[in-house]
């Protein structure tokens, strides 16, 4: 290699999915995961961090992927910080696609942040990994991950809660189950106070495989896609609680 000339390894593609997706008919979604993260040849962890009741919930995805004709799937079951360390980070060495699993995001951004775990998944990205996640496992994926707040179909100060996430997909503020629950209103109040940032809304049942800095759809939903890029101004910042949020 010559002196001065670098070389750019390709990201692993994220999956993210936006909760309630098909698991026992056609799986279109877990099954574009599973494509991507190697097919039957894959190898496949699945991560219970989110969810307070990880024993059920990884059942239903080993049996899931299993049935899509992945081999070999284990569950990385995560309770607390001090499970987050090297032996548990181990684990994603080997791995072709790992993936998270619904529940509390704040338990992923918790009890992984900053931990071995974390390290090796953004390494292990940068190796090729296939990181996927739905509900709360798409929602930490962004850099500013919103953590909460009622659902709302026009934009009120104060209705969001947002908090850092686990940064594997940035520039870009994820929400879940989007039309189903009407979350067009906080998705625009978060946005109005982070402007620069993308805002994705993705529906149920319904996938964004992110690679390469494009992205397609897959499942039986839709995403939207807000951009307040070129807006001028908001009152966001200067509102009680409760108001109406203008954005010109």
């Amino acid at each position: 290699m010559r002196d001065g000339q670098k070389t750019h390894r390709k990201l692993g593609p994220l999956v993210l999915i936006g909760g309630a997706e098909d698991r026992t008919g056609e799986a279109r979604v877990l099954r574009e995961f599973v494509r991507l993260a190697g097919g039957a040849k894959g190898r496949l962890v699945v991560v219970t961090v989110a969810s307070e009741i990880p024993a059920e919930v990884g059942r239903d995805y080993l049996a899931a992927f299993r049935r899509l004709g992945a081999k070999d799937v284990h569950q990385l079951d995560i309770p607390d910080r001090a499970h987050a360390a090297a032996p548990a980070a181990a684990h994603l060495d080997a791995a072709t696609g790992v993936f998270f699993t619904g529940g509390d995001q704040l338990r992923i951004t918790n009890l992984l942040g900053g931990t071995p775990v974390d390290a090796a998944l953004h390494r292990r990205r940068a190796e090729g990994l296939v990181i996927g996640g739905t509900s709360a496992g798409a929602a930490m994926m962004s850099g500013t991950m919103i953590v909460g707040g009622a659902n709302a179909a026009a934009p009120r100060a104060g209705v969001v809660e947002v908090g850092p996430g686990m940064d594997l997909l940035r520039g870009v503020l994820v929400d879940q189950h989007f039309t189903r629950r009407g979350r067009t209103g906080r998705l625009l109040a978060a946005l109005a106070r982070y402007p620069h940032l993308l805002g994705v809304g993705i529906d149920e049942d319904t996938g964004l495989a992110a690679e390469a800095g494009e992205f397609r759809v897959v499942g039986s939903g839709a995403v939207t896609v807000l951009d307040l890029g070129t807006a001028v101004g908001s009152n966001a910042v200067d509102l009680a609680p409760g108001r109406h949020v203008g954005i010109c």
